[in-house]
């Protein structure tokens, strides 16, 4: 202060480490502001400077100043303790934590951010909820690389403890969103290690252990590795046996008839996806059995005779579940299986329509999903006799496919396009096609097969 607030405060020991100053510098700092943005007219940026660094203390008046500056009472800068505006931030919390169970993730993530913006008012376990809070409501919306860089920062962190509920939560879903973004290797490696520890600790019969495990298994088969998935699915559900938890149960049988299906036994996915849902159906847990749900759909689609109407029926209920609660990929997902189930019954707008929101979703980001709804538009674009543009449509998902980790998944795919060039009259596009896919599951062919660069073009 130019001259009153000097005359009006004190000199303090330099060392005051816990008093107004330290306090005023972090909380200016979280808001992101500058000492100038403090200062005025009453006072100048070198007393703001000489406050901060336990130089002087200020008079009430300045105190009110600083307050109204920095959106925070006088009793937090004086005391460093502010019980309203904590209690209101708790609230922040919990309203935020609700609405992620409820499916309403951009509130969710609004209410996490607001509180974080106040993290020195916070306690360190508040903070901690609030930044998983907000990792999960980011891989809810499908700000997936947003939701990792977070998630690493919290598994990686020494107040996380291994083995505790909070560090297998957190475990897993970073195990998710590495396998969402097609990076299974990584996923594959969080998982690996997440189980190897929880073994040490001789941990490996709880709810946490089953549902991390159950998290692997889907790695393991999105990236092809069916004997490990198998072998997993196995001890797991002879662990699940003696779970307390039927939702614990239903996840494990969940993800064995996952692998059911990979290994193309049909019948035995559908059994196993009917006893899930049985277990599941006692459970508050709506997003999850909306996908349980969802995949039964599926199943009966490839089953032998195809029941589309009733895939279409179960579909459309998980569709009107996961609209609500579950995350960006995930509605993606569905409305690309309502696609497919709409060409099937004839529908071709409406699996245009599908498979443009399905797109939507996921931003047109390069990812195995975003390539199967391309391919679901092309199949449609077909179906109305425009070649043309399914045959654009097919050079765009070709391209984007090039961009993604080599997995099962990504031989799947590889495997549709050319299926679909085939029907465009395309031999040369679906030989390429039919390549990369043995390709991506570690099988070449000879040399009459061989790909070439611009056999999409």
């Amino acid at each position: 202060m130019h001259g009153s607030a000097a005359g009006e405060s004190m000199k303090l020991p330099q060392d005051d480490s816990t008093g107004i100053g330290p306090r005023l510098r972090e909380l200016r700092r979280a808001r992101g502001l500058h000492q100038q943005d403090l200062a005025s007219d009453e006072f100048s940026v070198s007393y703001v400077s000489l406050i901060e660094t336990g130089k002087r203390t200020p008079s009430k008046a300045v105190l009110q100043a600083l307050a109204d500056r920095l959106g925070c009472s006088v009793e937090y800068l004086r005391s460093g303790r502010d019980d309203n505006r904590i209690k209101e931030l708790e609230l922040k919390i919990a309203f935020g934590e609700m609405a992620l169970r409820n499916g309403e993730n951009g509130e969710a993530l609004q209410s996490f951010s607001e509180a974080l913006a106040d993290k020195p008012l916070l306690a360190d376990s508040s903070v901690r909820r609030a930044q998983i809070g907000l990792a999960l409501a980011l891989e809810k919306i499908g700000s997936l690389s947003a939701a990792v860089q977070l998630l690493t920062d919290l598994y990686e962190a020494p107040a996380t403890v291994v083995g505790s509920q909070e560090w297998s939560q957190i475990a897993a879903s970073l195990c998710r969103c590495y396998r969402e973004c097609g990076d299974l290797a990584l996923s594959a490696e969080v998982g690996e290690k997440a189980l190897q520890q929880l073994d040490q600790l001789g941990l490996e019969a709880t709810d946490d252990y089953i549902q991390l495990g159950s998290m692997l298994i889907g790695t393991y088969s999105m990236r092809g590795d069916l004997t490990r998935a198998h072998l997993l699915a196995n001890r797991l559900v002879a662990t699940a046996e003696d779970a307390e938890s039927q939702v614990t149960r239903g996840g494990v049988y969940w993800n064995a008839a996952q692998v059911a299906h990979a290994r193309g036994a049909t019948a035995d996915a559908l059994a196993l996806t009917e006893r899930a849902l049985h277990l599941m159906a006692a459970t508050d847990n709506l997003r999850h059995r909306a996908l349980l749900t969802a995949m039964h759909g599926s199943l009966l689609m490839e089953s032998d005779p195809p029941d589309v109407e009733r895939s279409w029926d179960l579909f459309t209920q998980a569709h009107d579940i996961l609209v609500q609660v579950g995350t960006a990929a995930e509605q993606a997902r569905l409305e690309n299986d309502l696609g497919v189930a709409s060409i099937r019954l004839g529908r071709v707008d409406d699996a245009l329509r599908h498979a443009s929101r399905a797109l939507g979703l996921l931003h047109n980001e390069p990812r195995w999903l975003t390539v199967q709804a391309r391919a679901t538009l092309a199949e449609a674009q077909l179906s109305m006799g425009d070649q043309a543009l399914a045959e654009e449509t097919l050079m765009t998902a070709a391209r984007d496919l090039r961009q993604v980790t080599p997995s099962r998944q990504t031989a799947l795919a590889w495997r549709r396009l050319g299926d679909l060039y085939q029907s465009c009259g395309k031999s040369d596009a679906a030989m390429t096609a039919f390549q990369r896919a043995l390709q991506d599951l570690g099988l070449r062919g000879g040399n009459q097969l061989k790909c070439t660069s611009n056999a999409f073009e």
